[in-house]
């Protein structure tokens, strides 16, 4: 399926690095026009923003702990285009530690930036959104909020919060023809994997029943397909992109 997103104007937080870029850059590349957020990598936001194809792309500042910042942005976004007929919340953070260990601020810090950050976004898109009478929200969540895991109490939290919070703004919203989906991914190449020793990467593959970590684009054609009009009957679902390491 080579899903088209030909004139689709498009929205994606966190799009400076890693799944976010590629996500930027896989729309493009389909048609969307695609406005992305960045908090402070601006060079990376901009080096990303010059390799995309077609015209009409930009970047702004987003700082999802600050509302007066979201919200900023958001009125950037829609005055440039209008309307949106995609959101792609991908932006989010981790502090990650045992939870006996855990500080205060490194729990709220990831719940404000993850679930409470999202909150503002969509929020902030349904109004034009409703009044369109059509749109498609993706969250990227990760399998850590299916499964939790040591240390991420905080982040398994926030991403599991996202899928409810996903479920119900979807029945809110379903009659407008407006959808709200989750996309889960597994282990993705990305700073972190790169990070890793060849005993960590081997422990990791060890649990993944098709033996690889994945391309950030296998996520990013996940999104593209829940964002086109091939899924326009698909809402309130979690897509898992996780290579079989959780089957649920």
């Amino acid at each position: 399926m080579n899903t088209s997103l030909q004139g689709k104007k498009v929205l994606v937080t966190g799009g400076s690095r890693g799944i976010g870029a590629a996500i930027v850059q896989e729309l493009a590349a389909r048609g969307a026009q695609v406005a992305f957020t960045y908090s402070s990598r601006e060079e990376a936001a901009q080096a990303v923003l010059a390799g995309l194809p077609g015209t009409g792309h930009f970047m702004a500042r987003m700082n999802l702990q600050d509302e007066a910042s979201i919200e900023a942005a958001l009125a950037q976004v829609l005055e440039k285009f209008g309307n949106l007929d995609g959101v792609v919340n991908n932006a989010g953070m981790t502090k990650d530690t045992l939870l006996l260990r855990m500080k205060t601020d490194d729990f709220d810090n990831v719940i404000q930036t993850n679930l409470r950050g999202t909150f503002l976004v969509t929020r902030g898109v349904l109004k034009p959104m409703l009044k369109a009478r059509t749109g498609s929200i993706v969250n990227i969540t990760s399998v850590i909020g299916q499964t939790g895991n040591a240390g991420q109490a905080n982040y398994a939290a926030s991403k599991a919060g996202l899928e409810a919070f996903a479920k119900s703004v979807a029945q809110e919203v379903a009659s407008r023809s407006i959808r709200v989906n989750c996309i889960a991914p597994g282990f993705i190449a990305t700073e972190m994997t790169d990070a890793l020793n060849e005993d960590q990467k081997k422990a990791i593959l060890s649990q993944i029943p098709m033996e690889r970590i994945a391309d950030p684009k296998e996520i990013a054609s996940c999104v593209s397909f829940l964002l086109s009009d091939d899924s326009k009957y698909i809402t309130g679902h979690t897509l898992s992109v996780n290579g079989g390491l959780y089957m649920n």
